[in-house]
């Protein structure tokens, strides 16, 4: 009886921390967006689907979700498109390779908050770099984070400069796997760069190009400190990202309830695009050379 009861005991430690940190949440959840609630109040009182009704009535969350759309769309596939490329060049084993990814990796285990930071000096309009820079080529100042057709790019672009370094180790370790004999035999039969890169390359690296498009899209949807260190949303609302919309409601408002269901709706989101990436991209991604 011991013997049978052993391994459940080796993976109970890791069950419970999941349902403590991640079952338990999300049932929380349930059950406060279903509720008035304000964090002083003992009372937490039913109101059945109010919240949500509340939420879809209102422009801020249709706002948000069209801001964090197209901020996934414009972001993930030029984090992952640079990603392939830079480690096509890196995938050879040398000092300065090497090198190279060790300071493109930096940025992606480096404090988000003090990347937000530093670009927020980069990208000032009175005393930033880049509008230093600009100046002495003859531009004026631009503001960067007060233009609502700019700040979004902005903080695109440094999302992908702190989350490039990750992708493209993920990408080196895909292109490692490929069996060297497959670019052999292609040399042999005169294959060119491009057409060897579109039939063996890109679908061999697909498993990895997947894994990566799913982490990316939950990640671009779950953005939160850079746009809340750099714009808190702004201007006018032009960065204003779902999980930011989250913050302003349930701590900044103290509105738990409508929080909540805002999370519950965030979460029924991320689901329904990962069985939509599932059925879509998951059936043309083979595990096997």
């Amino acid at each position: 009886m011991l013997r049978k009861l052993t391994p459940y005991f080796f993976v109970a430690p890791l069950m419970i921390s999941i349902a403590v940190f991640t079952y338990i949440p999300i049932l929380a959840s349930l059950n406060l967006s279903v509720r008035e609630w304000n964090f002083l109040s003992p009372d937490m009182p039913f109101v059945g689907l109010r919240n949500y009704e509340q939420l879809l009535a209102s422009r801020e969350l249709w706002n948000s979700l069209w801001v964090t759309t197209v901020f996934a769309v414009l972001s993930v596939p030029l984090r992952l498109g640079l990603a392939l490329v830079i480690a096509g060049y890196l995938v050879r084993e040398s000092v300065h390779s090497r090198l190279l990814r060790g300071a493109l990796f930096l940025p992606s285990v480096t404090s988000t908050v003090s990347i937000a930071v530093v670009f927020s000096w980069i990208f000032s309009t009175d005393y930033g770099m880049v509008n230093a820079i600009l100046g002495i080529v003859g531009i004026g100042k631009v503001q960067w984070l007060q233009d609502p057709y700019l700040a979004l790019w902005v903080l695109i672009f440094v999302n992908t400069w702190k989350q490039l370094g990750y992708d493209i180790v993920i990408y080196i370790a895909g292109l490692q796997a490929i069996p060297r004999e497959l670019y052999d035999a292609a040399s042999v039969d005169g294959g060119r760069r491009m057409h060897v890169f579109r039939r063996i390359t890109l679908p061999l690296v697909m498993p990895t190009t997947y894994f990566l498009l799913v982490i990316s899209v939950i990640e671009a949807f779950q953005v939160f400190t850079i746009v809340n260190v750099m714009t808190k949303g702004g201007p006018a609302g032009a960065t204003d990202m779902l999980v930011n919309l989250l913050y302003e409601i349930g701590f900044v408002l103290f509105d738990i309830g409508r929080g909540s269901a805002l999370a519950v709706l965030l979460f029924v989101l991320l689901v329904a695009l990962a069985i939509l990436k599932s059925r879509i991209i998951g059936r043309k991604v083979h595990y096997e050379a």
